[in-house]
C-alpha cells in the first residue's frame, strides 16, 4: 500500500519558532524578490520513495499526469508487487489523463481519500516535519534548496519508526476488512 501527496517547497523559509536573549529578537533576512519553487511528490510505501521537481518561472508548479505516473511506475518497479495507491483529490490525480493511464496497469488499484482530509494522509505529515526542519533557514539557490529537501527526505527513509508514526497518527488501520455477521 502507498499513500502520495505532493508539496511545494519555495526559497522564501517558512516561520518558525526559536531561542534568543531576551530583548534581542532573532532576525532571518529574506529578500522579497525570491522566486523559484520545488516540488516534491512522496510516498509512503514499503520502501519510501520520493521524487524532486524543481519549476521554474512559466513552468507547471506541480507535477504533471506523467511526472506521477513515472514515480508510482518507479515504486512498482521496486517493490515488484501491485500496488494500492492512497491520495487526495488533487485535480492531476482526477483527471481524465490519469483515470486512462491508470486503466493500463492492471497492477494498481487506486483509492481517493475525502475532500479536505490532510490528517488522513500520512505523507501530508512527513511534508510538514519537512517543512519545519527547514524553518528560518533562508536559502538563497534554488538547486541548494533540493540538496536540503533531499536530504531531509533521506534522514526520514532511514528512521522507519517516525514514518509507523505517521501512519499511526492517521487514525487508519491497513488491516484486512472482515465481513460482519449480525
Amino acid at each position: 500500500m502507498c499513500f502520495e501527496d505532493e508539496a511545494g517547497f519555495t526559497r522564501r523559509p517558512p516561520k518558525g519558532r526559536t531561542w534568543g536573549r531576551r530583548g534581542c529578537t532573532p532576525v532571518v533576512t529574506v529578500s522579497v524578490h525570491r522566486s523559484g519553487r520545488l516540488s516534491v511528490a512522496g510516498l509512503i510505501a514499503m520502501r519510501p520513495s520520493s521524487r524532486t521537481h524543481p519549476a521554474g518561472k512559466g513552468q507547471r508548479r506541480s507535477m504533471g499526469e506523467y511526472d506521477v505516473i513515472a514515480l508510482v511506475d518507479g515504486v512498482h518497479d521496486l517493490v515488484k508487487a501491485p500496488i494500492v495507491l492512497v491520495w487526495d483529490r488533487l485535480n492531476t490525480h482526477v483527471s481524465h489523463a490519469m483515470s486512462e493511464l491508470f486503466s493500463e496497469r492492471t497492477w494498481l488499484t487506486v483509492f481517493l481519500l475525502p475532500a479536505y482530509s490532510p490528517d488522513l494522509n500520512p505523507v501530508e505529515w512527513v511534508c510538514t516535519h519537512v517543512k519545519r526542519s527547514l524553518a528560518n533557514l533562508a536559502v538563497v539557490a534554488l538547486d541548494r534548496l533540493e540538496a536540503l529537501v533531499r536530504n531531509r527526505l533521506k534522514r526520514l527513509q532511514y528512521r522507519p519508526e517516525i514514518l509507523d508514526n505517521f501512519i499511526a497518527g492517521t487514525g487508519l488501520t491497513l488491516d484486512t476488512p472482515t465481513s460482519r455477521s449480525q
